[in-house]
């Protein structure tokens, strides 16, 4: 994909020559004519790079370098200036410019500084998102959100991190359950220790419990050598133990006992002390199912000893904006892709019945398939971009077809968000047996 430039210079000759020259090395040029039309023309692409004459009527280069970082202050922005006028490109390199060039400049001398230009910037980035990988804070890139209801979760989670307690995380599928768990141990005195994560619900029931605590070899079938489970590998670190309301409940008492005395007994071993803190999430209301009688109330308790709920996206749309630009830097996209306001307000209208995780896949499907750098409806999956069928019942399908495929995964995924997850709630609500919808989230990749 062409990288785009934003060229102004009053000098028509010069102008026409220097696109070319651009173009011909394979990038993307838009020109203006004048300081004006080039912050309006920065202002609606938003372009990695600038190249901008000094000298030029009523907006000097100086006022559109000015301009342009205080929109944009990541911009690399390239001076053009006479010999006489060096002393002044430098003063623009202090104020913010990335280079300059004196006139007359050869094609290797532009074609050379605009590549250094775009290495630069790409090496900037790699170093900043270098830097976000090394803080360890809570506060840090991954977790996003300036929505009332997401700073009030932020300060929980950094009031909470310090301590022993154990955690347990609910919400939807896709609002960043581990994200959260992974904010709680680095900033806790357990940092340094692993960060251990099991999905119990993606484990057969027979063999969950060897791999939480271990076995011994012979202890079982197929047991050929001894092997250490989840809570020993955690030792003095923190074990993730996402969809909690799946473990069998037959299997909870010990998950109990653990929490309690902080000992785990392998299958076919003998007990041994470990050192672990537990955080857990569920999708699932476990008050329902303790109430169901397939969650223990004794272990909801030592589990929830501090409850934390995620919202689902959909209840705090004015942060999708900063989702959107937070996925683009982690799927390295290139500097100056960018949404256009339309995909913006559309996305914002979204239910996102999939939450962050879903969105996150919109992105890179996005970025993959991409016709420019800037993201247009068109681009948008169909799923996404297309009418959805309103609550009432009514379809309201676009004239040019729509995928029945699509229309069916809509459907499952919109009972999968009423019920909070649920399946067997969800089979019911669309009248199918829970096996049939098993097989169709299986169908449609559809994570819950």
């Amino acid at each position: 994909m062409a990288k785009q430039i934003l060229l102004i210079d009053d000098d028509v000759s010069l102008r026409r020559v220097t696109e070319f020259n651009l173009q011909e090395a394979g990038y993307q040029v838009l020109v203006a004519a004048d300081g004006a039309e080039g912050i309006a023309l920065f202002k609606k692409h938003r372009p990695a790079l600038v190249i901008t004459d000094v000298q030029m009527p009523q907006l000097s280069g100086y006022q559109v370098l000015e301009a342009v970082l205080q929109i944009e202050p990541q911009t690399l922005v390239i001076i053009i200036t006479a010999f006489s006028s060096v002393e002044k490109a430098v003063e623009a390199m202090k104020a913010g410019a990335y280079d300059y060039l004196t006139k007359p400049f050869s094609r290797d001398q532009l074609s050379l500084a605009v590549a250094k230009a775009f290495e630069f910037g790409k090496l900037r980035r790699e170093n900043t998102q270098l830097k976000d990988a090394l803080a360890g804070s809570i506060d840090n890139s991954q977790i996003i959100g300036q929505a009332p209801v997401m700073q009030q979760l932020l300060t929980r989670v950094e009031k909470v991190a310090a301590s022993q307690a154990s955690v347990l995380i609910s919400g939807e599928s896709g609002t960043g359950k581990e994200v959260i768990a992974k904010a709680l141990h680095r900033g806790s005195p357990r940092a340094d220790g692993p960060f251990v994560a099991v999905n119990c619900a993606a484990i057969p029931k027979d063999l969950i419990e060897s791999e939480l605590f271990g076995h011994l070899k012979g202890s079982f079938t197929g047991a050929v050598k001894d092997r250490k489970g989840k809570f020993a590998l955690a030792d003095g670190g923190t074990l993730f133990l996402d969809e909690i309301g799946e473990l069998p409940i037959d299997l909870q008492p010990k998950l109990l006992r653990a929490l309690q005395e902080q000992e785990i007994e392998p299958v076919g071993g003998v007990a041994e002390q470990v050192d672990v803190r537990v955080v857990a999430a569920s999708n699932r209301d476990l008050e329902e199912a303790m109430q169901a009688g397939a969650f223990r109330e004794d272990l909801y308790y030592r589990l929830a000893v501090v409850p934390m709920t995620l919202p689902p996206l959909r209840e705090r749309r004015d942060d999708i904006p900063l989702l959107l630009n937070f996925f683009l830097r982690k799927h390295q996209a290139e500097v100056g892709v960018k949404f256009s306001p339309e995909v913006i307000e559309h996305l914002q209208s979204y239910p996102w019945p999939g939450n962050v995780r879903e969105l996150e896949n919109v992105v890179e499907q996005m970025l993959i398939l991409r016709q420019g750098d800037r993201l247009e409806m068109s681009d948008l999956p169909v799923r996404i971009g297309q009418p959805r069928v309103p609550n009432s019942g009514v379809l309201n399908l676009p004239e040019d077809g729509y995928s029945l495929e699509d229309l069916e995964r809509e459907a499952v995924e919109e009972a999968l968000r009423r019920c909070g997850g649920n399946k067997s709630k969800a089979a019911a609500f669309l009248r199918i047996p829970r096996h049939t919808l098993l097989y169709r989230l299986e169908k449609y990749h559809i994570q819950t």
